[in-house]
Formats: C-alpha cells, sequence, structure tokens
C-alpha cells in the first residue's frame, strides 16, 4: 500500500477495511471474534467493539497468525471461521453457507472459492479428477500451469478445531520465512481427510485490498452494489457510476439521485425527493418531497418539502422546516429556520433562530463571533430582513419587524417596527403610523422594495 497507516484502515465506502470484515461477521450470527493485529496497529484497536484482540509479534505469515489465536480459542468452538481482514466486500449470508456446508460435509477444511476470469494476483485452487480440492497454491508458487486455473482462494475458510491446533505446528515456513495457512488445505488431503470448496457467483467477494489499485476496485464495486440495493427498493439511481453511497444509507421509494452526488454516514432519505447533480449529503436526515441541488448538507435536519440549492453548504446542527427554502450560495450553521422562511442568495446565518415565514434578503450575514465567543441572532415570525442586513449578535428582530437595506442592526428590533441605517434606527411600529408601506410577502425573498431601497420605508 506504500502507507504509514496500517492496510485494514483505508477506507472502502467510507468504513476501514476491517469494519466491513467484523460486520460481516457478526451479521452471520458468530459473536466475540478474534482479531490478530500486529504489535503497531494500536489505531485499529478502537474499531474492534466487543472483539477479543491477540497481537502476532512477528509478520510471520497467516497461519502464525491464526496460531496467535490458539489459546483465546482452543476451548470454545469446535469449528473455526478465518476471514482475512482485507475483504471488504464478503457477505454474511456467503459466510453462513460456507459454515453450514463445512459442519454439513464433515471436512477437516473448507474454502470460500470463486471462479475469475482474470484471477491474477489470487492463490488458485487445485482439484483433483473426482473435483475434491487438493490444494491451494500462491501466484507467486504456481506453475504456469497451476496460473492457468480460474477458481481462486477468497479468504475465508472453516477447520475443524481438534485437527486444526495441532497441525499448525506441522507447518513448514516458506522463502520468506511466512507460513502459509493454505498449506493446510494439501496437509488435510495428505492426512486421509476430506477438503470441501464452496463457490460464491460473486467476484466482488473474493477482491482482497493489497494495493491502492485494489482499494479502488473495492469502492467502485461497492458502490455498484449499494446502488443495485436501492434500485430494486424504487430509488432512481441516474448514473450508478457516478454516485457514492456509504453502507447504511437509507433512501425512500420514488427518490432520485442525480449524477455526482454523494451519499455518506448515517443520511436518510425520505420518499419523493430529488438530490442532485453535484450534491454531497453527510449523517443528515432529509424528508419527503425534498430537494437538494449541487450543495452541501451536513449533520443537520431538513423536514419535509425543504429547497436548498444550487451551490449552498448547510453545515451541523442546522434544522429546516417544512417547506423551507435556502437559495443559491448561501450558508447557515446550527441554524434553525421555520416553516416557510426563506433565504433567497448569498447569505450567511449562523447560530439563529429563524421564525416562521420569514424572509431573508440578500447578502444578509449574522456578525455571531465576535473574536472570542459566539452568540446568538433570533429573528421572529413573519419577519423582513432587508438586502445586506447585517445582524450584530447577540440580537433580536421581533415579529413582523422590518430591516431597511444595508442596515447594521446591532440592538434589538421591536415586533412590527422598522429598523435602518449604519448603525441602525429604530423607526415606529409600522401600525402607528398612517400611509406606511404595506408588509412584504414572504415570497419577495431578497427582492428590492423599491428604487430607493428599503431605507425610505419610516421617512416620510
Amino acid at each position: 500500500m506504500h502507507s504509514r497507516m496500517p492496510k485494514v484502515l483505508h477506507p472502502v465506502g467510507g468504513h476501514p477495511l476491517i469494519t466491513h470484515v467484523l460486520r460481516t461477521v457478526r451479521q452471520a450470527g458468530l459473536e466475540r471474534p478474534v482479531v490478530v493485529l500486529n504489535p503497531g496497529a494500536d489505531g485499529i484497536l478502537p474499531l474492534l467493539g466487543d472483539a477479543e484482540c491477540v497481537f502476532q509479534a512477528e509478520p510471520l505469515g497467516t497461519a502464525d497468525a491464526v496460531r496467535c489465536a490458539r489459546d483465546a480459542l482452543r476451548s470454545r468452538c469446535d469449528h473455526l471461521l478465518v476471514v482475512n481482514g482485507d475483504v471488504p466486500l464478503l457477505r454474511a449470508p456467503t459466510l453462513e453457507l460456507l459454515m453450514r456446508r463445512h459442519e454439513q460435509s464433515g471436512a477437516l477444511a473448507t474454502v470460500l472459492t470463486c471462479h475469475l476470469e482474470r484471477p491474477y494476483g489470487f492463490g488458485r485452487v487445485l482439484r483433483d479428477r473426482d473435483g475434491q480440492a487438493v490444494r491451494v497454491v500462491e501466484e507467486c508458487a504456481a506453475s504456469e500451469e497451476e496460473r492457468a486455473v480460474k477458481e481462486v482462494n477468497c479468504g475465508a475458510y472453516c477447520f475443524r478445531a481438534d485437527w486444526l491446533w495441532p497441525n499448525l505446528d506441522r507447518l513448514k515456513p516458506h522463502d520468506r520465512g511466512e507460513y502459509y495457512l493454505t498449506d493446510l488445505v494439501g496437509l488435510a488431503r495428505a492426512d486421509g481427510g476430506s477438503v470441501e470448496g464452496v463457490a460464491t457467483d460473486d467476484p466482488l467477494e473474493a477482491l482482497g485490498v493489497n494495493t491502492r489499485a485494489h482499494l479502488a476496485e473495492a469502492e467502485a464495486g461497492l458502490r455498484r452494489r449499494l446502488c443495485e440495493e436501492l434500485m430494486s427498493a424504487g430509488v432512481t439511481v441516474e448514473d450508478p457510476a457516478t454516485v457514492y453511497l456509504h453502507p447504511g444509507i437509507k433512501v425512500g421509494e420514488d427518490t432520485v439521485i442525480l449524477h455526482n452526488t454523494a451519499l455518506q454516514g448515517r443520511t436518510v432519505v425520505g420518499r419523493d425527493c430529488r438530490l442532485g447533480p453535484n450534491a454531497v449529503i453527510v449523517d443528515s436526515v432529509i424528508g419527503d418531497r425534498c430537494t437538494v441541488e449541487a450543495s452541501c448538507v451536513e449533520e443537520a435536519d431538513l423536514a419535509d418539502e425543504v429547497h436548498v440549492g444550487p451551490f449552498s453548504h448547510i453545515r451541523a446542527g442546522t434544522r429546516l422546516a417544512r417547506g423551507a427554502h435556502v437559495g443559491n450560495f448561501a450558508e447557515l450553521k446550527k441554524t434553525e429556520m421555520g416553516e416557510g422562511s426563506k433565504t433567497g442568495h448569498f447569505s450567511y446565518l449562523g447560530d439563529a433562530a429563524v421564525g416562521a415565514h420569514v424572509n431573508i434578503g440578500a447578502g444578509t450575514v449574522t456578525c455571531n463571533f465576535d473574536g472570542r465567543e459566539k452568540h446568538p441572532t433570533t429573528i421572529e415570525d413573519g419577519a423582513f430582513i432587508g438586502s445586506d442586513t447585517m445582524l450584530v449578535a447577540p440580537v433580536r428582530v421581533g415579529a413582523r419587524a422590518i430591516t431597511g437595506a444595508g442596515s447594521v442592526v446591532n440592538k434589538d428590533v421591536p415586533a412590527e417596527a422598522v429598523a435602518l441605517g449604519v448603525p441602525v434606527r429604530i423607526r415606529k411600529k409600522r401600525r402607528e403610523r398612517s400611509g406606511a408601506e404595506p408588509t412584504p410577502r414572504p415570497d419577495q425573498a431578497g427582492e428590492p422594495q423599491n428604487r430607493a431601497g428599503a431605507a425610505t420605508l419610516g421617512e416620510r
């Protein structure tokens, strides 16, 4: 891998290789697996959960790794499942089949295999004339004839424990001093025992990651598999080759995922949504009938019928109520926006609580950071925030109040008042003024109120 990081920490689908393998083993019904690590692999320990960990003092091969787990497992089981830590696309039903066939056959060893058109890099499974597996030979040690075999070893095995433990010590080291677990296949046949081969018809399950190229292949294979699962559940994926998914995401039926879109982490998406093109949604909850176009949504909660984008950033802690609209080039951080509220263009709202049916004009900024601490901004129901308003937090704008375009609001604005200027001046409440202009409708987000701008309000 040419990396300072242990191989099994390299991610596929947003999760380290070892996490995929452990999840599959647990889904297959095996509790508290034993993981064999090198002494310098401390960064893996937080990922193991309830798995038991043992250390291999020197990297002396797969058989030596199993030998290191002998004391932890000798008294726990009659049969042993061994899985390589770098096969992220192995499925739990396949392991269940492997274990079931092993126990039913009475074999000393059972090997998971797969037929590949291009078996480069894999150990070959050699069979006798009766079709019985007799040996597994690593590619580096295979003859030209053996390399022509297309049945390969997938890196998952079952062994009868009472035969395995003593026979590990009979194995001979190879050229680099390593002991190969696959040599047990030939040893079992030499002892007169049977060896079973269970084949999977999914080549992705055989993919062991040994290079960065393998890592990319695994990523592409996982994406393709996840896209197929979504499409079979009623989701439209426009171009699976350019859609990036993580395991565990959930998407409702009749949602459309357009090209260059990524759904990552623990994201949950409702029905009838339209996501993309060029959208990134991470660890977020998206309601029904939402649109996220060419925007990034991170750790946020969008209710039904919310529209975001294009080119906006919804950051952690943001909650958008039903029918809220965030237009182009807006950024929201730790902000709650009420039902039907809108920020149309070029705005930043941070640490803000925005009520229902509020209009946020273009260029509005909540000035929430004083250089040391963050401060909140509150905008109550029905308020109209004029374009280029600076809201210097902490500050509150009352219900149905108006701020003039270009105003710097550094003090609270009462309900139904008009605030103008730099710094802001508070005019009489609109209901107390004769001839005042009507309240701008909430659907006029970011539009100028007249040619002179909102600064004319209250200055008759």
